[in-house]
């Protein structure tokens, strides 16, 4: 199941109960090239609408907020030599980080993908 935020990340839930977190296409696209990222602390709590990790692109440096609150489990460390798939294929292999004991219940409160893509119209 994935669901997506207003300031334009998803998370994913995987079969494990752990969660996959990054940016939409559309943040991509408004972003521009992305030229760097810094990743998320391994082991850090990060609450629900805070800043998880900064991106930053040609056009200017922009904070990624946690979707719920999550604990990082795993970073996607190949997109430090490489932020590429950021660009590419951000929902994809371009995914941030995987959260272990991610909030479900918050999960309820995202928008599906049909809300998200009305809410970018």
């Amino acid at each position: 199941m994935r669901k997506y935020t207003k300031e334009h990340q998803w998370i994913e839930l995987q079969q494990d109960g752990t969660a996959k977190v990054g940016i939409t296409q559309y943040a991509a696209n408004e972003l521009g090239e992305i030229t760097f990222i810094e990743l998320p602390a391994m082991d850090k709590c990060v609450h629900g609408g805070e800043p998880l990790c900064v991106v930053e692109s040609v056009k200017a440096a922009s904070d990624v907020f946690m979707p719920v609150t999550g604990t990082v489990a795993a970073v996607n460390s190949p997109l430090e030599k490489n932020p590429a798939p950021l660009n590419d294929d951000p929902e994809g292999e371009g995914w941030i980080c995987l959260l272990k004991d991610p909030d479900a219940n918050a999960l309820d409160s995202l928008l599906s993908r049909e809300q998200y893509d009305a809410f970018c119209q």
